[in-house]
């Protein structure tokens, strides 16, 4: 089967960085497949993309060696099997706030005796190669979401669930549960400290942690507290932000610095 990359640089001590699409196009996919990320997370979450967008995206980004994830829109089998029959070779699964939730999220995205997907890889056998559901659960990633007050008091439990490979904290949906505004890079000193002990809590097991993150400078905190799955913006985020310097420096006729 072919390699998954990102559990590579993982077992190599490595760090992960994502690059996030929210854009339905796979001629952007293809675009940002090609800038060197070490993974690509098509999002039907919050994304303007859904299941018929995302074949054509993981068909793109299948040009270059970055591996291809998927952040499903929930904690629902049938999208977890239908991302994995397509070639997505990690399933990042939102608001997950148990252990009985991380161990139902986690079955989805296993073949028997461990878990209870369904054979019938189509596309991913071409993508993974002939061996494909002999090799698939130990190449592809798990990832629960953790973004509640609820989810960060019953981390530890979570975090025992067998076959979790990996959790995402979602900072927006955090601060909200604890009572501030969403965005990006929060600095709620309960969020923060929410945030520093889901890394601390992930060093003492198997499970790496992973953020998203809107600036560098944030990224650099996340890598010193040890987390080791970042993404960063989203090409929606970098369009947007590219357009609104250039444009007005265009207007007025002065370089951005």
């Amino acid at each position: 089967m072919r390699e998954n990359r990102v559990k590579t640089i993982w077992s190599e001590g490595g760090e992960v960085i994502t690059g996030w699409l929210g854009i339905p196009s796979s001629v952007s996919a293809e675009l940002m497949a090609q800038q060197g990320w070490d993974a690509l997370t098509i999002d039907l979450q919050h994304g303007a993309t859904d299941y018929v967008d995302a074949l054509p995206m993981l068909q793109a980004i299948s040009t270059t060696n970055t591996t291809p994830m998927v952040r499903v829109p929930w904690n629902d089998p049938a999208i977890i099997g239908k991302v994995l029959d397509a070639g997505a070779y990690g399933v990042i699964c939102p608001m997950v706030n148990t252990r009985a939730e991380a161990e139902a999220f986690v079955k989805a995205c296993r073949y028997a005796p461990v878990g209870t997907r369904s054979a019938g890889p189509l596309r991913a056998s071409l993508y993974g190669g002939s061996d494909y559901i002999k090799e698939a659960n130990k190449t592809i990633i798990t990832m629960a979401m953790i973004e509640t007050e609820e989810a960060v008091n019953n981390l530890e439990d979570i975090l025992k669930t067998p076959e979790l490979d990996a959790i995402f904290v979602g900072p927006s949906d955090l601060s909200l549960s604890m009572g501030e505004s969403a965005g990006f890079d929060p600095r709620f000193p309960k969020v923060y400290d929410a945030i520093k002990y889901i890394a601390e809590t992930c060093k003492k097991t198997d499970v790496i942690p992973g953020i998203h993150c809107g600036s560098v400078e944030y990224g650099v905190e996340m890598r010193e507290m040890g987390y080791r799955f970042m993404a960063f913006l989203s090409d929606f985020r970098m369009l947007q932000q590219a357009v609104s310097q250039a444009l007005p420096a265009f207007r007025a006729g002065q370089p951005i610095a």
